[in-house]
């Protein structure tokens, strides 16, 4: 299993879009089976793919949830009535992903997730590696969809993953933060000793023609770090897109042939980087 995070410190560069549709292309053109792994605490990438209804649902009838990975001690359930219940903490074998579509799966996100302990050094960020250890055999591919600031949830994903995918909106403070964001992952992998490597970056919510998309792409090309990263294809800005996406509907199932087109060209792209 090949495990991708996809990665940005700045919010509203299309980070959760790009993830959920490369994972989308992946399980529906290629017949991969693919993981949506949720770390980021407004679950974005579960509210792509789930209605808030049919996500109650799922949560009262006891779906696993990114919680139940990172809690070695969850919280007692209290109740008016029963008082104070004692929850025992599930094993990592035993977490299961909830099926989305055929060939895909989530790893549902959960806003408690910020009720957990979580301190560096104290090994409850390795914790979504061993998850993914035990997983690795019913996936072709784990992609995790990670939050827009640095936090043990993103080093956790960052020790979780083979590579990375920088979503970058072409806008000063965006390509700002990548630099900064690459020292953060230099860091983390170093501390513990970990190889990971950049699949690629991609633009987003971005027109071809316009001048800040050639802005950003030259002065990417020119970066010694990313020139030899930036993917060909982007994703391009339609309205359309995030309002299906708020109906939680995919790239592949609206009507927009060029967005079609841009989202299988960057999977293939990534692949070619990933598989060679």
């Amino acid at each position: 299993m090949k495990i991708i995070s996809f990665v940005n410190m700045k919010g509203g560069v299309g980070k959760t879009t790009l993830a959920v549709n490369v994972a989308h292309v992946l399980s529906e053109r290629l017949g991969k089976r693919v993981l949506i792994v949720d770390v980021d605490p407004q679950f974005n990438a579960t509210q792509a793919l789930l209605s808030g209804d049919n996500y109650l649902k799922l949560r009262q009838s006891g779906c696993d949830t990114v919680y139940d990975i990172f809690s070695e001690n969850p919280a007692p359930l209290v109740s008016l009535v029963e008082g104070t219940t004692p929850v025992v903490a599930k094993t990592l074998e035993t977490i299961l992903p909830t099926k989305i579509k055929t060939n895909l799966d989530l790893m549902l996100g959960n806003l408690e997730i910020y009720r957990v302990e979580m301190v560096a050094g104290q090994g409850t960020e390795m914790r979504l590696k061993a998850f993914l250890k035990h997983q690795s055999a019913n996936y072709d591919y784990a992609i995790i969809d990670t939050p827009p600031t640095p936090s043990v949830y993103m080093s956790s994903a960052i020790l979780a993953s083979h590579y990375y995918v920088v979503p970058i909106k072409p806008e000063p403070m965006s390509r700002v933060g990548i630099d900064l964001l690459q020292g953060v992952i230099n860091r983390v992998s170093a501390n513990n000793g970990h190889d990971i490597s950049c699949a690629g970056v991609v633009i987003t919510m971005s027109a071809k023609t316009t001048l800040v998309y050639k802005e950003c792409r030259s002065e990417l090309r020119k970066h010694e770090l990313w020139k030899d990263r930036v993917l060909r294809n982007h994703l391009p800005q339609r309205t359309a897109i995030a309002k299906a996406q708020g109906k939680q509907e995919l790239i592949l199932d609206g009507t927009d042939f060029d967005s079609k087109r841009a989202i299988t060209n960057i999977v293939t792209e990534l692949l070619e980087k990933i598989d060679g």
